[in-house]
């Protein structure tokens, strides 16, 4: 193994020790408070600047984890390594105030390689959602009998943890152009919720200990499995113009594990509720293509809808003992979301400038929230990007991807949060030829 191999793999290895053992997962939205959390993007280096844009796309110098059919056209010999981090600095406005905040998080972590003719392996670490926020709510609700003073509940809200993923997956040619592949993944994180209440009294800034204090703790250790199928089939339209299909499907089902409800108040009472199998992974379609031209030119679109509707979430009811946890599947709504992206590069082939070999990449998308907010729909997104693959250098196939990205949260209604966000991007795609076998004359 030559020194710079040896450099990428002590920087894999500490690349995803930090995002194993990482309990800050980059997310300041009280979004994150409903449902299982915001939903990661989980594209890739290649892609995260066009889009998202990949069940149509098909390449053998890049790991397509969207979409697991892709897996059949990796090199035979090269092995492929990818991983990327991001930084998000955002604005998040709401009754009249407005906060910024500065996340960054561990983005993905993959790899691949051909196992033998038509049969593609890759493995890796993607977020699947993520749990990140800390507010207070604060209102009037009445005067002291005592001292005429206005009396002040405040509420704190507060949540951590989300889902991580890790996956492997195979990608199989049984006949000619058509591919089959599958990813079999292990989901696991926590899933954690506070509301403690406190009271007031005028302008006091210590809470009122005569009032009667509530708290609300949601715990749960969850441990799940996904299975994602993919397919992708490849027309070629003439010499220069390959148009590629694909699809992909997650299959829904309960995830089993318990939930806790510890409710307690500072006059000493306490109940525990645990329930199980309260949360369901949806059952998920993907749907797209993507446009080649003489290789230097790609455009693809993509299509996903996530069956949330009728999914069921944990809620607190109130009963005769005090208040217990009822499953709900009314919370959520089927999701919707479309990507449209492109890749330009002047020369794919070895040789010319530097600046020939650059990839250069847009791409936009829009998706609608899978929860509701309070009984309303949640907020839709609209995403803007732009990037660049930079080679480290003109005869090899790795690279440095760097993209930007503008992010809004729109709500559907005038009394929720709106979040405005810029990202930067940036990963490394390492491709070498580990498995070429050298000749001697």
């Amino acid at each position: 193994m030559t020194q710079i191999k040896r450099l990428f793999a002590l920087w894999a290895v500490a690349m995803m020790t930090t995002g194993l053992v990482a309990q800050s997962n980059g997310c300041n939205s009280s979004y994150s408070r409903f449902g299982l959390g915001l939903l990661s993007d989980q594209s890739q280096g290649f892609n995260r600047s066009m889009g998202g844009v990949a069940q149509g796309f098909r390449s053998g110098t890049q790991v397509n984890m969207l979409n697991p059919a892709s897996y059949s056209a990796i090199d035979s010999l090269t092995f492929i390594f990818d991983a990327g981090m991001g930084l998000k600095m955002g604005r998040i406005k709401g009754d009249g105030n407005s906060i910024r905040v500065m996340n960054t998080s561990l983005e993905y972590i993959n790899a691949g390689l051909r196992i033998c003719r038509g049969l593609g392996l890759s493995f890796g670490f993607v977020p699947y959602s993520t749990i990140g926020y800390n507010f207070n709510e604060s209102r009037r609700v009445g005067s002291s009998y005592t001292t005429g003073q206005s009396i002040t509940s405040q509420i704190t809200y507060y949540g951590n943890g989300g889902l991580h993923q890790i996956y492997l997956g195979l990608g199989w040619n049984p006949f000619h152009k058509f591919s089959i592949g599958a990813n079999i993944s292990y989901l696991w994180g926590d899933y954690d919720h506070t509301m403690s209440q406190l009271f007031y009294e005028g302008s006091g800034s210590s809470s009122n200990t005569n009032y009667n204090t509530q708290n609300e703790d949601w715990t749960s250790d969850m441990k799940t499995y996904k299975l994602d199928l993919g397919v992708q089939y490849p027309v070629r339209l003439n010499k220069d113009n390959q148009l590629t299909f694909g699809a992909t499907a997650t299959l829904g089902h309960t995830i089993g594990s318990d939930v806790t409800l510890l409710r307690y108040t500072s006059k000493g009472d306490t109940l525990k509720h645990t329930t199980s199998k309260a949360f369901d992974l949806p059952y998920t379609i993907r749907a797209g293509a993507s446009w080649s031209h003489k290789e230097q030119l790609t455009i693809g679109a993509d299509y996903t809808m996530d069956r949330w509707s009728g999914c069921k979430v944990p809620m607190s009811e109130s009963t005769a003992t005090g208040s217990g946890i009822a499953i709900a599947t009314d919370q959520y709504r089927n999701r919707h979301h479309v990507a449209l992206g492109a890749d330009y590069i002047h020369h794919p082939q070895v040789g010319g400038k530097y600046r020939d070999h650059i990839h250069y990449r847009i791409g936009a998308s829009y998706s609608t929230s899978y929860v509701k907010v309070n009984g309303q729909n949640g907020p839709d997104e609209y995403s803007l990007r732009a990037g660049v693959g930079l080679p480290l250098k003109t005869t090899a196939r790795s690279l440095i991807n760097v993209s930007a990205e503008w992010l809004r949260r729109a709500p559907a209604t005038g009394t929720q949060i709106k979040e405005n966000y810029i990202m930067l991007h940036i990963g490394i795609t390492f491709n070498e030829k580990w498995f070429e076998k050298w000749k001697f004359q």
